[in-house]
Parts: structure tokens; sequence; C-alpha cells
């Protein structure tokens, strides 16, 4: 009977865990999609907890109901409390902590599998990949946060990764055939994947940390699937085949908007402070606008383009700019939002953050949707966005962006660039768009600036 409802639970969660995936694939729908996976995970949980086989003991059972609760409170706090600025560095965070739990799974489980093969295979490859993905995760964490704000370039780095990947590819394969009865071996084999995180994530460039997490999250699902495999688990197979599976087909995503292969972002270190090439007086000058000037033009615009970037974020002018976008409208202005694949920190921060303000969804469109409307766009006006609207990326060979698709604001008949100063952006390039006869910048704080530009506006009445 036992083993009935645990089935029947598992193949609940699995269905959750389906339909909430599905879900997500839709701003609409994505909120209501985590919830419906979360709620399948509650039942699998609980249905493994209490109609397990073996019989467990009450000390057993306040145990594994401490770490649930303590797991509950410091997962539910930390995640209310965090700004939108700093959601890519929790989501490295959570992906790091479940590394980690495959990893110390792994750990568990060997001595009680030695001998056997067939045990023993997703065992070390669960240790291997855990421990990539946590050690990778938490350096990605200290880049995103500012800890470690440039790549660490060592020395024939990629000959030394791919000789450690090797050796520890290699170690764990005599772990399993060799299977020794060792304890000192099997931490020697989790510290070498430690090592080996730490080696792979640490060269590569801050603009290319959103698909280093996104690949570094496929990782921990596939690591999860291999505990599936272990323990014959459906519900933990399901879930780590679908949390890798969609890591990986996000990463290829990220990939192809930025136009690059894989390989160029683990081994190109893109991001490291590059600059473009040529001077400021090479490229022309810049012109000011004021915030007057700004309304006014938009007042008499019949479309604008919003392009927001991660500035918006830091400044948490959201709630403003949706205030912004409501007054245009009526006044009979046609506002939409412009959303570049790799805007902000981490795939869809821009949506997130835009939908947290009670943005229209379908005001919000994709690079390819929204670039043929650039050239009969009254009014660009670029909130934050360095990287994703820089020409260079079009025109300069010589560029580090070179061929990567951006937006094509450059075909609008007014461009306005906000932006705290002519600091470079992510990538560390200057940015060609600033010196557009057509461009021109408004210097300020994202949130001060259009809290200013809201209220001219309404002087306009």
């Amino acid at each position: 009977m036992n083993h009935f409802i645990t089935s029947l639970a598992y193949l609940i969660g699995s269905t959750t865990f389906i339909m909430g995936l599905k879900m997500m694939g839709n701003p609409k729908s994505a909120r209501n999609g985590n919830m419906v996976a979360a709620v399948g995970m509650v039942i699998a949980i609980f249905a493994t907890i209490f109609f397990h086989d073996n019989t467990v003991s009450p000390i057993v059972y306040g145990l594994i109901f401490g770490a649930i609760g303590l797991g509950t409170v410091m997962g539910w706090m930390t995640a209310k409390q965090v700004q939108m600025t700093k959601m890519p560095e929790l989501v490295s965070l959570f992906n790091g902590m479940g590394g980690a739990c495959a990893a110390l799974i792994g750990l568990m489980e060997y001595h009680h599998n030695i001998g056997k093969t067939g045990a023993l295979l997703p065992i070390v490859a669960g240790l291997i990949i855990g421990s990539v993905s946590f050690s990778g995760s938490i350096i990605a964490f200290l880049k995103l946060n500012g800890t470690m704000n440039q790549p660490v370039r060592l020395p024939s780095y990629n000959m030394l990764n791919n000789a450690v990947m090797l050796g520890v590819l290699a170690f764990g394969a005599w772990v399993i055939m060799a299977s020794p009865d060792n304890s000192a071996i099997l931490f020697a084999l989790f510290a070498s994947a430690l090592v080996y995180g730490i080696l792979f994530t640490i060269p590569i460039g801050g603009a290319d940390m959103p698909v280093v997490i996104s690949l570094l999250n496929s990782f921990t699902g596939l690591a999860a699937a291999f505990g599936g495999f272990l323990y014959d688990n459906k519900i933990m197979l399901t879930g780590g085949i679908l949390v890798g599976s969609a890591g990986t087909l996000l990463t290829l995503v990220m990939c192809k908007a930025m136009n690059r292969p894989l390989s160029n972002v683990i081994f190109g270190a893109f991001g490291g402070g590059a600059v473009a090439a040529g001077t400021s007086s090479e490229k022309g000058s810049i012109k000011d606008i004021s915030v007057s000037d700004l309304a006014t033009l938009m007042n008499y615009s019949k479309k604008v383009i919003i392009v927001p970037g991660y500035g918006l974020a830091v400044a948490q002018a959201q709630h403003v700019i949706h205030e912004l976008e409501t007054i245009l409208e009526e006044r009979g202005v046609e506002v939409k939002y412009a959303m570049h694949p790799v805007a902000g920190r981490m795939p869809g921060h821009m949506n997130v953050l835009l939908a947290e303000s009670n943005v229209s969804y379908d005001k919000l469109v994709e690079m390819e949707d929204i670039n043929p409307e650039f050239a009969s766009t009254d009014v660009v006006l670029v909130v934050g966005a360095n990287d994703v609207v820089n020409p260079a990326a079009k025109n300069d060979p010589s560029s580090p962006i070179y061929g990567m698709p951006i937006l094509d604001v450059e075909n609008a008949k007014n461009i306005v660039v906000n932006k705290r100063s002519m600091n470079a952006g992510y990538a560390g390039i200057d940015n060609d768009l600033f010196y557009n006869p057509k461009n021109s910048m408004l210097f300020g704080d994202a949130k001060g600036v259009l809290t200013k530009l809201v209220a001219e506006l309404k002087t306009m009445d």
C-alpha cells in the first residue's frame, strides 16, 4: 500500500513539474506555474517521508522536519528580502546549494555501494557534477555581487582547465572500477571536482555570467537526475531531467542571442575589460538633453519605445517608468518596451522587473519583433542599457561584441540614453551609439530622472 501511495504521489508530482514548466513559458502564467510545481514537490516530499517502506525513528523524523523548517524559513526570508538587482546572485546561490546536495548524496551513499559498479556510476557522476556546480555557482555569485569583478587570467588556463577536467574524470572512473573503501580518496575526488568548478568559472568575464549561471543550472539538474537513477526515484529523475534540459536549452538560446558558440563563452573571457577600437574624440561628440526638452519631445510623439537595462533595476525605477508609460498612453502615444534576450544579469531579468510594476505583458516585445518598428518610432528612451544597443556589434569587427544581435535603436528618429555617466557597460567597451547625431544623453539616476520627467509631463496638461 505504501508503495502505491508513493508511486501515485510521484506521478502527481512529475505531472505538476511538467505543467509548471509549461506555464512558466508565459509571463502571465509563470507565477502560477511556479506554485503548481511547488505543490507537486511538497506532495512528493511528504509521501516519501510518511510512506517510506523502512521504519524510521522519531529522532530521524525530528531531524528531517527540523531541517525542512530551517531551510524553509531561511529560503523564504532571503527571497522576500532580496532586491530585484540581486536576483541573479540569489539564483546562482540557490543553484549552488542544489549542486552541494547532489554532492553530499554521493559522499553519503558511496560506502553503502562499494563494489556495485551499476550503483557507483550515478553516485560518482552526481558527486563530480554536483561539486562542479556548487563551486562554480559560488564563484558566479561572487562575480555578480562585485566581489570578483574581473576575470582571473591564469597562464595557459585553457590547457590547465582541460588537464584538470580530464584528471577528475579519470579519477572518478578509477574510483568506480577500483571501489576503494577509503574516505580520504573519496574526499580527494570531491575536492578535485570543487577545484575544477572554480577553475571552470573563474576566468569567465562578467558579461557572460548569465550564460554560465544557466549552464551551471543544467549541471545541477543532471546531478539530481543521477540521484534519481541511484534511488530509482521517479520524481527526482523527472525533476533533474527537466532542470537539466531546460538549463541546456536556455544556455544555447542565450549563446545564439549573442551570436557566440558556447566554447567561446567558456574560453573567451568576454567582458573582461576589453576596450573598443577608437577613442571618444575620434568617434565624435555627444550632446545632452534636458528633462523639459525630452518631455516636450515625448508629448508630441506618436510612438515611443523604451529599452530597459540593468541601470533601471539598480535605480529601482520600474514603477516610475510604468507611470511614464501610462501618462503617455493617456495622451494617445503608443508605448512599447524592447526586450533583449540578455539584458540585465540573467535571462528574463527585465521582464520580471517590469512585470513587478504591472506593465502589461503584451507591451514587452522581443528583439526580433521590435527591431523592424524602430524606423517608425519617434523617440527611443534607453534606460540603463548599454551593450545591447551598441552599434559596434554590427559595424566594428574588432569589437568583442561584434556579431551579437542588438536592438536597432539607431534607426529611430530620436534617441535618448539615460545613464549615470559615460562609463562603459558590462562588457567593458565604449558605446558608439552615444556619438550618433540622433542621440542625446540624459545623465542622472534613472529613478530621479524619470520622476522629474513624469512631473514635467503632468504640467503639460
